[in-house]
């Protein structure tokens, strides 16, 4: 296989006062993007060397791998949303907006993280599911999903207007009905996992969710069904669809 970028992205849920289905945070990437250019993702990114360097410095329980992602995908949704997630205690929204401002100005995130003296709560963010396709493409990332709770907060929550153009929150049936409209874009991770979230009418039966169905590594394949190819995914995952026509598969 080839080798695989690592990466990591937050799937933040509010849980509206009135009740219902849960909103979840979306980024639009901007067109010129090389991977999902257009595309209504989840905020996140690559992980970086620093990240493993700053979880190298924490006291955890996890893998070293996972917890440089859960660090990686805290520190791109603030750089991508300005939403703070993962903290023992929530940032002031002055200190989380500056620290966004000195990321996008060339700082490190640990150098960030020292001088504000934060600390963080990884098991605020729980692992949903890891995709990895296996293709020979220019670009292939090992991305791990994460979900995590917004609570009340006084973040300013704007787009970075650098990668993403736009942010929004809808609900998973909302978001799937844009695209069925072509008013977004959603790569074939992206759609599969939204349509697992519609099932969840709360973070709480999302959570009961991964523990009949823990994260595992998910790797597309193309398969001949009725005589045309479709992208696909294993059975027994937890996704309700897990085919697609690769003519109308969006593949980043």
């Amino acid at each position: 296989m080839p080798e695989a970028t690592p990466a990591a992205t937050i799937i933040v849920f509010r849980q509206l006062p009135g009740g219902g289905a849960p909103e979840l945070l979306m980024v639009e990437r901007s067109a010129q993007m090389v991977f999902a250019g257009g595309a209504v993702v989840f905020p996140g990114g690559r992980v970086d060397p620093d990240d493993h360097a700053l979880a190298a410095t924490m006291y955890h329980a996890l893998e070293p791998d996972d917890a440089a992602a859960r660090i990686a995908a805290i520190r791109e949704t603030i750089e991508e949303t300005g939403l703070g997630l993962g903290f023992v205690d929530p940032p002031e929204r002055d200190a989380l907006a500056s620290a966004r401002a000195a990321m996008h100005g060339g700082a490190v995130f640990s150098d960030v993280v020292r001088t504000a003296g934060w600390q963080f709560d990884l098991s605020a963010l729980t692992p949903f599911t890891r995709w990895r396709p296996p293709f020979n493409r220019h670009r292939v990332f090992d991305t791990r999903f994460f979900i995590a709770q917004c609570d009340g907060h006084d973040h300013i929550i704007e787009v970075d207007e650098t990668e993403n153009r736009h942010l929004f929150w809808a609900t998973a049936a909302e978001a799937l009905a844009m695209a069925q409209e072509g008013k977004v874009k959603l790569i074939f991770p992206t759609r599969r996992n939204l349509e697992r979230l519609a099932q969840f009418g709360s973070i709480g039966e999302a959570l009961d969710h991964i523990a009949r169905y823990p994260s595992q590594m998910i790797m597309p394949y193309i398969e001949d069904r009725d005589g045309q190819p479709h992208l696909c995914i294993d059975e027994d995952l937890g996704y309700p669809v897990t085919s697609e026509p690769i003519t109308s598969a969006m593949r980043g």
